[in-house]
């Protein structure tokens, strides 16, 4: 039996996405799982995502295995398009469809201290709240000790300054935190 493993982003200038294609690389590196990429709905016609990648439907939130959720820092907190998403799924809340698939999240911002924790911690309530089990990178990890970029124990995080290509820690961690995701999925499936 396969694990179906959503990762979910919003990624305006391909950060995120970079993040994104790392965590599913980490996903599918474990036996049974597959990483499905879906994106959300721009809020305006005057913005365009930067994802290439399938909008996700409530659906596939609800048969999804495990989570990963990833999102541009937007003043310390979740971008606008990916918030509007989560309000949507008050009917997954109301019949628990989420509580105990584990889960996980993912950021970018442009400078060191631009605001990952703070977005992490915004996009964690609504999986709280779903009753999702939280995961992050165990200090386990030897990565997280020597990063000068992105990564922390909140999750998989990039610093963008002037580029979108994850430096090598930051991918490794983002794969680590993906194959973390489905050997979890897997295990409680």
């Amino acid at each position: 039996m396969s694990c179906q493993i959503l990762v979910l982003y919003y990624s305006r200038h391909g950060s995120t996405k970079q993040l994104a294609r790392a965590i599913a690389r980490g996903v599918e590196s474990v036996e049974q799982c597959q990483a499905i990429l879906r994106t959300v709905e721009e809020l305006t016609t005057k913005s365009a995502s930067n994802s290439g990648d399938p909008v996700v439907s409530i659906k596939e939130l609800k048969q999804c295995d495990g989570l990963a959720m990833g999102s541009p820092v937007w003043f310390g907190n979740m971008a606008a398009p990916l918030k509007h998403f989560w309000d949507q799924t008050t009917s997954l809340w109301i019949a628990g469809d989420l509580i105990d698939k584990p889960a996980c999240v993912f950021t970018s911002s442009s400078s060191l201290h631009g605001g990952q924790e703070s977005t992490a911690m915004s996009m964690l309530l609504p999986l709280l709240h779903h009753g999702m089990m939280i995961l992050g990178i165990p200090y386990s990890e030897p990565q997280l000790h020597t990063t000068t970029t992105g990564g922390t124990p909140y999750g998989a995080s990039h610093v963008a300054d002037s580029s979108t290509q994850l430096s090598i820690e930051e991918s490794e961690l983002a794969f680590a935190l993906g194959k973390r995701l489905a050997q979890t999925a897997r295990k409680l499936k």
